[in-house]
Formats: C-alpha cells, structure tokens, sequence
C-alpha cells in the first residue's frame, strides 16, 4: 500500500464534505478541541524530537564527510577546517562546519544492500526487505515511540519524499495506518517549479484554506452530517481498517482548528529568512520542519532528492562533481540554517538529527566523471539532542575502499539515534504476525552520546 493512501483519502473525504480546513466555525466541535490545542501550545523545549535529512540516491561521502585529499580517488574538491579541531568537511559546507561542534561523523558505516529499493528498504526499516513481516519506517516507528495520541499536530510529517524506489520504506508497515506520514510536497509526484517561479506553493498540505463558496454555518452542518455517518460506518464495520480511517480523520479534525496548521504556511516567515535556508524544496522544507519542531512534532524527515536531467538526487553515476556542488550548497543553507534557528530557539538540545541516504558511492571515480553505488563503506551523519558532537567515528583506508577501523551497520546507527533521542531501542511493537520486534536491532555507539 502507498503509505500516503489513507492520507489522500482523508483528504478526499474532506473535499466531499465541501470542507476547508482553516475556514469551519469555533463553535460546537471546535470547542471540544481547545484542550489539545493548548497542550500543544505549551514550550516545546522538553519534548523529545527527531529530524531525518534524507539524502536520496545515496550521498557520496569522498565529497562531503569522509574526504580523501592527494588519493587519486579524492576527486575535485578541497577539504577545509572546521570549528572542530581535526574535523575537515569538504569547502562547499561551510556553515555546516562552522557547527562541526554539534555533528559526529560516522566515517565506518557498512551495509550489503547496493540496489536502489533494497537499500532504502535496509536503512529506513533496519531490516532486509524479504519474508512476510512489512517493517515500519523509521518516521513510523518513532513518533509512535515520541508522539501522543492526544496531540493537535500530527506527530509524523514528511517533506519532500521521492518514494518510487521502494514505496513500502515510508509507510507504516504493521504499525498500521494510523502512523502512516503526513506528506507534504511529494517529490515523486510534483515536478521543480519553474525557473523564477520559486515560490513553492507546492509545499503544503491540501485543503488548509476555506473554499469560498461555503459558509460557516454550512461547514458545520456538514461536520455533523459527517459524524453521523462515520457512527453509522463504524457500528456496522468492525476491525482495524475502519478504526484507522476514524483516526486519521479525527486527527485532521484537530490539525483543522488548531494553530498547528500555521506551521505549513511559509509565507508567514520574512523573505530574509526563506533566502537563508536556499529557494530550493529542500531548503524550504527544512524551514517547514522549523515550524513544525515549534509546535510540537516528534518526527520530521525532510529529503533532498529533486529529480535532474541525469540524476534523481545524489545518484551521480555522471558528471558527480557539478551535481554535488548543487546538492552540498542546498545542504549546507537548508541544514545549516534549521540548526542555527533551533539552537537560538533552545530547541536543538531536545532535537536529535539523522543525516543519511540509502548508500554511499565509489571512491573511485568512474569513465563519465560520476561515482556509483557503494554500500561497502560510508558515511552517515548525527547531530544535536543527546549526540557528543565535534568528532568522527571510525576510519576508513586512505583510498575510501574499506572499513579499517569501527565499523557500523544500520542497526547500530537506528540504536544510537534512539538512545540519543531518549528511546530505548530495545522497545518492542508486535507485528501482525504476532512476533516481538524491536525498534532496533544494533547496539548504541557510546562514543557518540552525549
């Protein structure tokens, strides 16, 4: 199932009611909602947060974390200081090393899943996709582990995904419909706006403005009309399905007639501040997950992956050094900025990030100038809330073919991401099958918490 089906029909059941969302009346139901939306309005800054930066296609780490200066695999660009004494990123991030005090490096990362879809299988469920159990992803798994039933904002959003390599990575897998994500500007189904054009309009959710021909008074009539018939539905249909379509649209009843929904409206921000996360879906999508980390939400996964005329996002088989250049200044301004801006909110201690792909790319550099994918050794990326910043973990040989020196795999890299994020990874969630599984199955990397 496409994880963003129950959202699409949600938003369908909306559209039929004649419903927009913003627009419906403070009374009657809107009443009942107060109570959340003031939970929701309290200081975010002891809740608990994760941030995934999804790096689509498989990031290369020669050209970013794990540079290999005088090797002939080292390629075009220069690796430069940091504010971390020892700490060298490549020159094309030089705001995210001005915050190098924040980030560990994981230079010793190795998996054996080199395919596209197998990959992002792999890395966002930290299993291997085979056998009957379909695994969550990690967005799924952990706002359940961090989210409340009881907030306004939904407590899983992602921005941007590019889906189409394995579509079953992003859902919920047994944990059922009710943790699917609230996705915003899906990249797999929207094109890049055209040039002059940025204004990303497409980074919203559907159905956030009132439709002008329908009163209040109609609204409301409507709403009620529509719970009626919800009764009706569920007295007569009994399991799970049913139960999950009321959640869903119970809590866009909520996201409705709270400020929450505020958090998706960019143009609410000064254009200074659009410009200094980048005009680019990224960039603006971590300014989105800015807001929505403000407001309460546990999960928040922004990707970079537009599509290109050679490439989808950091597949790089051809002409590597170009793309990155792009890739690694939309990086450096998106990721950059949300960390600034949550530090100065007293938000990125209780924020952990995850800045990872589904694999890394060859050291070597191939006939066409591109690298290509290479699982064997690289590089992964975590930062802020419970994380000991200002290192690198692990070494790899001068060339960048091999690990020499703490190698990692994805269980252990989901552990420390859940250890850090005060989750215990042994956690279990029992699967449709009936079987125990754990949030992850690696160890924590001790070194890297704080």
């Amino acid at each position: 199932m496409f994880p963003a089906e129950f959202s699409t029909r949600r938003r369908l059941w909306l559209q039929a009611a004649g419903l927009g969302l913003l627009g419906f009346s403070r009374s009657g139901l809107a009443t009942t909602l107060h109570a959340a939306d003031a939970k929701q309005a309290e200081p975010q800054k002891t809740r608990r947060h994760c941030l995934v930066l999804w790096m689509t296609g498989g990031p290369t780490q020669t050209d970013t974390f794990d540079m290999k200066p005088g090797h002939a695999n080292g390629g075009e660009f220069k690796e430069v200081a940091t504010a971390a004494a020892g700490l060298k990123f490549s020159e094309h991030l030089p705001k995210l090393g001005k915050l190098a005090n924040h980030l560990a490096v994981i230079r010793s990362l190795s998996t054996k899943e080199g395919d596209h879809g197998r990959g992002t299988y792999l890395m966002r469920t930290g299993h291997q996709p085979q056998g009957p159990i379909q695994y969550p992803g990690i967005g799924s798994s952990l706002s359940k582990a961090l989210g409340s039933e009881e907030d306004a904002v939904p407590q899983n959003v992602a921005i941007a995904p590019y889906r189409a390599f394995n579509p079953q990575a992003f859902g919920p897998g047994f944990l059922g419909p009710r943790y699917s994500p609230l996705t915003v500007g899906a990249n797999d189904s929207l094109q890049p706006p055209m040039p002059g054009t940025a204004s990303y309009a497409e980074m919203k959710v559907d159905d956030l403005v009132p439709p002008s021909h329908v009163s209040k008074q109609e609204m409301n009539e409507r709403l009620e009309l529509w719970k009626s018939l919800q009764a009706s539905f569920l007295a007569t249909h009994r399991g799970p399905v049913p139960v999950a379509q009321n959640t869903v649209y119970q809590r866009a009843l909520k996201l409705m007639d709270s400020r929450a929904a505020e958090a998706f409206d960019l143009t609410q921000e000064p254009s200074a501040v659009r410009d200094a996360y980048g005009r680019s879906r990224f960039g603006q999508g971590c300014l989105m997950a800015r807001r929505l980390i403000e407001r309460g939400v546990s999960f928040v996964e922004v990707s970079l992956g537009d599509l290109a005329e050679n490439r989808i996002g950091w597949d790089t088989h051809i002409a590597n050094f170009a793309a990155v250049k792009t890739l690694s200044t939309e990086l450096d301004a998106g990721w950059g900025t949300l960390m600034e801006e949550l530090q100065d909110r007293g938000l990125l201690a209780s924020t952990t990030i995850l800045w990872i792909g589904e694999f890394g790319r060859t050291p070597k550099i191939n006939m066409q100038g591109g690298r290509d994918h290479f699982p064997a050794a690289w590089s992964c990326v975590l930062a802020g809330g419970g994380i000991k910043g200002g290192q690198a973990y692990g070494q790899t040989s001068d060339d960048g073919e091999t690990v020499e020196e703490g190698k990692v795999d994805v269980g252990d890299v989901l552990a420390t991401l859940c250890t850090a994020a005060g989750i215990d990874p042994e956690t279990k969630n029992v699967s449709d099958q009936g079987r125990p599984i754990k949030l992850a199955e690696g160890k924590p990397i001790r070194e890297l918490l704080a």
